[in-house]
């Protein structure tokens, strides 16, 4: 597992085995989101088998699955609703953790500077530059 802070609050990894969430739960992180739709993984790694193995451990299980090409508002909106519902660290995945970054950074629109998300999602990995102009735009959309 390849865990990357993008804040202390916020973490990102390519996709996780339920194996790992002992390591997740250890790491101080209170809720996992999956930004990673069923029909990219086999069944072992699908949505439910990860809700079972992360409420086992203790953690909270979102859904939040973003098909590659296929971001929306509500994506978005439904990323920044699971950040602010959580009490504590958030860990999110997909296959590498680029889209999980990218939801991320456009939660955090309107919330921290353009120049600081990039930074920071710079700092854990995730070349993500080249959304200033959308992250621009969602924070002036309040």
């Amino acid at each position: 597992m390849d865990i990357r802070a993008l804040t202390p609050d916020f973490a990102v990894s390519p996709q996780i085995e339920p194996a790992d969430l002992p390591a997740i739960k250890a790491a101080g992180y209170k809720a996992v989101i999956c930004n990673r739709p069923d029909a990219e993984n086999p069944v072992e790694l699908q949505a439910e088998v990860l809700r079972a193995a992360t409420e086992a451990a203790g953690l909270v299980f979102i859904e939040n699955p973003l098909a590659p090409g296929e971001m929306s508002l509500e994506h978005v909106h439904g990323q920044r609703e699971a950040l602010m519902a959580v009490d504590g660290p958030v860990f999110a995945y997909c296959a590498s953790g680029t889209r999980s970054a990218m939801l991320w950074s456009f939660a955090q629109a309107g919330q921290m500077p353009r120049d600081e998300i990039i930074a920071a999602a710079a700092q854990a990995g995730y070349d993500l530059g080249h959304l200033g102009p959308q992250i621009d735009a969602l924070a002036a959309q309040g």
